[in-house]
């Protein structure tokens, strides 16, 4: 476990609302003391820990690997801030895209055409974890001449029967 402010930050936090509580309880400071030194570790890592994980965005992220892209599908989420920021698919070719990638798993609508194109190249990212989360990451490719000219991500909503 690292040891950081915010860590430091929540663990008095959650100290003081345990105080409050047990201080309701019984009014001997001694006690009080005691049993909220005890029970604020335990508080935090199976109530107020959990409960953060689960209702903020925060996701791990992890630099690109094409292996790991092709292995673990649900979890390319992770790789796309690295491939958004450092702009990693412009300009690449179409077989480098496969290579990198893989095929295609769907095409991009466009309007002009009013068809699919295969000029944009979609991919499934999986979901971010998070309760009540049900918008699916998508990253699109769009090409002009053979080559990656943008990446855009957007998201779609899954309905779960």
């Amino acid at each position: 476990m690292i040891i950081t402010p915010l860590f430091i930050i929540f663990l008095v936090v959650v100290f003081i609302l345990v105080w409050l509580f047990v201080n309701t309880i019984d009014k001997r400071k001694w006690l009080t003391f005691l049993v909220s030194l005890v029970l604020t570790p335990i508080v935090y890592f199976y109530l107020f820990y959990p409960m953060l994980n689960i209702f903020s965005s925060y996701h791990h992220e992890k630099y690109f690997d094409a292996e790991a892209w092709e292995a673990k599908p649900q979890l390319r989420y992770e790789m796309a801030n690295q491939i958004l920021t450092d702009s990693m698919l412009i300009g690449k070719t179409k077989t480098d895209i496969e290579t990198l990638l893989g095929k295609s798993e769907w095409f991009g609508w466009d309007d002009t055409l009013k068809a699919n194109s295969e000029q944009k190249w979609n991919y499934n990212l999986g979901f971010k974890p998070g309760a009540f989360n049900d918008m699916q990451e998508c990253l699109e490719l769009q090409f002009i001449n053979k080559t990656v000219k943008a990446v855009r991500p957007y998201q779609l909503k899954k309905d779960f029967d």
